[in-house]
């Protein structure tokens, strides 16, 4: 690679004397490393890699002026890019909101060893609507604040080889005052949504290339066939298709070389045959040469992601299936936030820290939230093997539960579906990515069905999750259901995997770590380390147990706190790890062979259940088999009001207290684990045979099992038997139904 010329004023080393951070409540360890004269240095785009090229990150001119006026006259200061104008590490640290408009500028040099060759000026991502311009010229335009983009220089370049060029970008971004897709950014922030991003916020660089060039790969794995298909984007204006070369290594060694046309898919066998998996991350690299001279080198993993059955299981639920087997995919909610650069983490090392701690804590899976990373983050998952769920970054309106799909203008759907291709097609070569999430919970769900369908069509290799959370519409490869603080789980179908799309949020707030230093919030909080431990441990006990009932995959919230949120495994700076060492080998357990879960006496999920109830206070020793309950009004279940998340109403209940009691009847004793299936709102005490197996207090948003001691299993007879509850109410929705369920533990040969 050649360095960078220092003809460009914004990076010349006594430059770095006029830039330092602006004031932020923490920054992270990787924050003092950041230098202006070399800023995320390495090079941005891993899967199409080019060896001439000029990194232009580093200090530009800056100016934020009304969204009306033109170019400036005169320019407030430096400003780091990649970051945004409101991060600290941009060293301006100013919201530009949407009455404003940010103004860019730096001059710089082509290498005069560059004549002849084409020159390209690309940006990783841009937040959201820019303009760009050459020497006092627009040369391009761009609306997308998470895709890259390119403008070809060339025609409009000035003076002699190694000349002085102007570069002038104008960036608008009315964050949560238009339509575009922004994920959690707000203008006023607070609770779950975070500061706004404006600007550039990932690498600028320049690249020399040929008149005749490639501009992207497509790479589809073929494992069933031991091949890759793959289609080299070329431009150039040719009467016939440039023929191409591509040459695949494994471990340095060739495995399969071809000639093909540029513009058609084409599939090339490999002598050698390894997939892709979380345990064993192998990687092909790739090179591809046109006739006319361009090269470009790459990489790519063997992998295939299905919903199907265990095949040692035909009649078991539904699994999500990696390379044909059975694999439970377990991780966090990963956000992507940093208290010092907002969208883009300060260095390299930093934005691998994230993955590599997730991996370390046993975890194979993230789901990346209404937010897209760098391409480099994605190389390292893919090197690494990590699974990442891609959502889709949520805009425009939302809808609350149960409610019909938004109405979009159609500007505002055009928006959408240009950012959504543009996500698949930028994203669609990483092996990591298994799964696309176009909606999450009702931010900006329209059209579900239909955008569920077309992402399947566009990428037809990878699962599509839709939507996450609340508002299921019958589509996608999954139902998923979001629990607070869980865990919980959708009902088991015929053909989707039943998904635990967001639980947890289990919340601690650690001095000297937090961006906000009161009004800190998380889904419950704890007071220190041990309690939130041992709270984590009984959340992932009790997940163990949705897994042998069917649970294909759970999404624990989340990765680090992110401002106000203090829910993170991590704290906002990276700086500690909350959980105990421990944590590992309990979230590892998932992956081993659990108990498989069957109803033994069902809830109304399965169809309404005839139980006897009071509201009226009862006598003691009500909760007794012999205790006399004909009086009681006979109804079915489940209890509680319309518009609790996740109810299946059978019978009103508004008042602030209810007793049940269930009779039912089995031949003999069964053998296995018994745990209980129950939604609660609120407080309920629950007794079986009169013998008290729990008591739970708060609510649940949706239906958890809970795994009891292994004694209760003796509770229960041959004939008659009697569940019993006790219900309290408070506040907000209320609602109250319960079942057993029966677990066996198989192994793996079973």
């Amino acid at each position: 690679m050649i360095g960078l010329i220092c003809l460009a004023s914004s990076l010349c080393p006594h430059q770095a004397d006029i830039w330092k951070p602006a004031p932020t409540p923490i920054s992270t360890r990787w924050a003092a490393e950041v230098k202006p004269d070399r800023v995320l240095p390495e090079y941005p785009r891993p899967q199409l890699v080019r060896e001439r090229w000029e990194n232009l990150n580093g200090l530009w001119d800056h100016a934020i002026r009304p969204k009306a006026l033109g170019k400036p006259t005169a320019w407030d200061g430096k400003i780091l890019v990649p970051f945004a104008a409101e991060s600290s590490l941009s060293g301006v640290g100013k919201t530009v909101g949407d009455a404003n408009r940010l103004w860019y500028r730096r001059t710089m040099a082509v290498p005069p060893s560059w004549q002849g060759q084409r020159v390209l000026l690309h940006f990783g991502a841009v937040d959201w609507q820019c303009e760009v311009f050459l020497n006092g010229e627009k040369v391009g335009e761009h609306e997308g604040g998470f895709d890259s983009f390119s403008i070809d220089l060339t025609a409009k370049l000035k003076g002699p080889p190694g000349s002085i060029q102007e570069i002038i970008v104008a960036v608008y971004d009315p964050t949560d005052k238009g339509p575009q897709p922004r994920g959690k950014q707000v203008a006023k922030p607070e609770g779950i949504w975070y500061t706004p991003v404006t600007g550039i916020w990932q690498t600028v660089w320049l690249e020399a290339v040929p008149t005749s060039s490639i501009t992207s790969l497509i790479l589809t794995p073929d494992l069933e066939n031991g091949a890759l298909k793959i289609r080299v984007m070329a431009d150039g204006k040719r009467s016939e298709p440039e023929p191409c070369t591509v040459v695949i290594r494994a471990d340095g060694d060739e495995v399969a070389r071809a000639t093909i046309p540029e513009n058609k898919e084409e599939s090339v066998r490999l002598s050698l045959v390894k997939p892709w998996s979380p345990t064993d991350p192998f990687l092909y690299d790739l090179e591809v040469r046109l006739a006319s001279g361009d090269r470009v080198t790459s990489y790519f993993g063997l992998r295939t992601i299905r919903v199907g059955k265990d095949p040692k299981k035909p009649d078991g639920p539904n699994r999500l299936l990696l390379n044909g087997k059975p694999l439970f995919q377990f991780g966090p909610l990963d956000q992507g936030w940093w208290p010092d650069g907002l969208y883009t983490a300060p260095t390299d090392s930093a934005l691998l820290y994230d993955i590599e701690m997730t991996r370390r804590l046993g975890f194979n899976m993230c789901r990346k939230h209404v937010k897209v990373e760098p391409e480099r983050w994605y190389y390292h998952c893919d090197k690494i093997g990590l699974l990442v769920w891609q959502d889709m970054p949520s805009g425009d309106k939302n809808i609350p539960p149960n409610a019909p799909d938004l109405t979009r203008d159609q500007r505002s759907e055009d928006i959408y579906r240009r950012e959504l291709k543009a996500l698949i097609e930028g994203k669609r070569n990483h092996p990591c990515i298994v799964v696309w999430v176009p909606f999450n919970e009702g931010w900006g769900q329209f059209k579900t069905n239909q955008i569920l369908e077309e992402t399947k069509k566009m990428d037809p290799t990878r699962l599509v999750d839709g939507p996450s959370g609340w508002n299921d519409r019958k589509g996608g490869d999954m139902v998923d259901a979001h629990v607070y603080p869980g865990p919980g789980m959708p009902p088991l179908e015929q053909t989707r995997a039943a998904i635990l799309g967001e639980y947890g949020g289990l919340g601690l707030p650690i001095t000297g770590h937090l961006w906000l230093q009161s009004g800190n919030w998380g889904y419950q909080t704890f007071k220190d380390r041990q309690a939130l431990g041992n709270a984590y441990k009984n959340l992932n006990f009790r997940l163990g147990a949705l897994v042998g009932r069917g649970l294909a995959a759970a999404v624990y919230t989340q990765t680090t706190d992110v401002e106000v949120e203090v829910n993170g495994l991590m704290t906002y700076d990276r700086a500690i790890l909350k959980l105990p060492p421990q944590a590992r080998e309990w979230n590892e357990r998932l992956y081993q062979p659990l108990p498989e879960f069957t109803d033994l006496l069902p809830t109304a999920v399965t169809k309404p259940q005839a139980w006897r109830s009071t509201t009226s206070t009862p006598a003691q020793g009500w909760e007794k088999p012999a205790f006399n309950d004909t009086a009681w009004k006979e109804s079915p279940g489940g209890f509680g009001t319309e518009g609790t998340p996740n109810a299946r109403i059978g019978t009103v209940w508004n008042t602030k207290g209810i007793w049940l009691r269930r009779h039912f009847t089995l031949e003999k004793v069964p053998t296995g684990q018994i745990a209980l299936d129950i939604h609660h709102d609120e407080d309920a005490i629950i007794y079986l045979n009169g013998v008290k197996i729990a008591e739970l207090t708060g609510f649940s948003s949706g239906y958890e099992i809970l795994q009891l001691d292994d004694t209760t299993q003796t509770l229960l007879k041959a004939g008659n038997n009697i569940l019993a509850i006790h219900c309290k109410q408070t506040t907000g929705g209320q609602y109250i139904d319960a079942g057993l369920l029966l677990g066996k533990t198989t192994t793996k040969d079973d």
